[in-house]
């Protein structure tokens, strides 16, 4: 059975100049990184799917984006594989100072158990500190300094209003963010009617802003959510077509309100299977 090290031998292969494969040896951090999104995405639909005999090889396709990444480093001597693993390792364990006490990865194991709210306290604190360890300018620090701007909006959002809510920035319950969301909705119509492109827009991202932060108090991931509700629409979809298919009729020819009714009758089948 192949190793780690037969990977990293592999990916050395494949950027050889002279030997390798013309398409790895020309690619950039930047040309990865689309890759590296659908791949993390991949390994999450397997897991929405549970669809566990797809993970490893799912797992191993984003691995492999990791050993790329160290590949083009150690090429430009900034950095290698052993050199990410150690990374990752060292900050593990400066972060669990409670499983870890004296900083040693191989320590006695008769520590004292924390609950959920103390590990959480402290992770947040030591990741304060080195948030400020990182920065050249203390002062200037912000509690959303290292939130990342390429996730995807609806996860950046959730994390941004987690962020503020650490300080007491946020509301008590979900019924006020509830009657937000509401505002935001109001707000869109009067876009809409004084027909503003730019202030329709805008307003739209109010109204998902707001969506999110009632997703968030509701302890739902919306980002899930989403993926979850898009699932929805195109197996709801797919029966339309398929009924349409069968019944010789081009969907293109159907009036609204007949789609309308396929498509009451897709819920209606969800629903008898104990779907959604």
């Amino acid at each position: 059975m192949y190793q780690l090290n037969d990977l990293l031998a592999l990916m050395a292969r494949l950027r050889d100049p002279q030997h390798g494969c013309p398409w790895d040896v020309k690619q950039s951090y930047a040309s990865i990184v689309p890759h590296t999104l659908e791949e993390a995405y991949e390994v999450a639909d397997a897991i929405e799917r549970e669809a566990f005999d797809e993970l490893p090889g799912e797992l191993g396709d984003l691995l492999f984006q990791v050993v790329y990444y160290s590949q083009l480093a150690k090429e430009e001597g900034r950095f290698d594989f052993a050199a990410v693993v150690d990374g990752i390792t060292r900050k593990l364990v400066r972060r669990h100072p409670h499983v870890f006490p004296d900083g040693d990865l191989y320590g006695p194991l008769d520590q004292p158990r924390l609950n959920e709210a103390e590990v959480k306290q402290r992770w947040e604190a030591i990741k304060a500190e080195e948030r400020a360890e990182r920065s050249a300018a203390p002062q200037q620090l912000s509690l959303l300094d290292d939130v990342p701007n390429v996730l995807p909006a609806l996860s950046r959002a959730k994390k941004l209003q987690g962020r503020a809510a650490r300080v007491g920035f946020d509301w008590s319950d979900a019924l006020p963010v509830l009657d937000s969301v509401r505002e935001e909705l109001d707000e869109v119509l009067e876009a809409m009617s004084e027909n503003d492109p730019h202030a329709i827009a805008e307003e739209i991202g109010d109204l998902l802003f707001s969506a999110t932060n009632l997703a968030r108090h509701l302890k739902v991931d919306p980002e899930a959510a989403l993926r979850a509700a898009n699932g929805k629409f195109e197996r709801r979809f797919r029966f339309i077509e398929q009924a349409l298919r069968e019944a010789g009729r081009p969907i293109e020819n159907c009036t609204l309100d007949e789609l309308d009714a396929l498509w009451g009758e897709a819920k209606k089948n969800e629903k008898q299977r104990g779907g959604c």
